[in-house]
């Protein structure tokens, strides 16, 4: 096997660091978008019921006007 240089060996070694630290950057990245995503599930879910609870009211309204109305 061939010997590697000192400037090969560092320019390697150097690009080994950089790569560490774009798959600390991303990882970090990746655990704030899945956070993130959590969040909006949940705001999502609360307002799924809270137009269930709204549609309901709503309906139950509309049957007392009918009933008004059939008076």
């Amino acid at each position: 096997m061939a010997e590697m240089s000192e400037e090969k060996f560092d320019n390697l070694n150097q690009k080994v660091d950089d790569l560490i630290q774009l798959c600390v950057k991303i990882k970090r990245e990746n655990q704030a978008l899945k956070a993130s995503e959590n969040g909006w599930q949940s705001e999502r879910r609360k307002l799924l019921e809270k137009n269930k609870e709204t549609k309901s009211k709503l309906e139950s309204i509309l049957i007392r006007l009918k009933a008004i109305n059939y008076s």
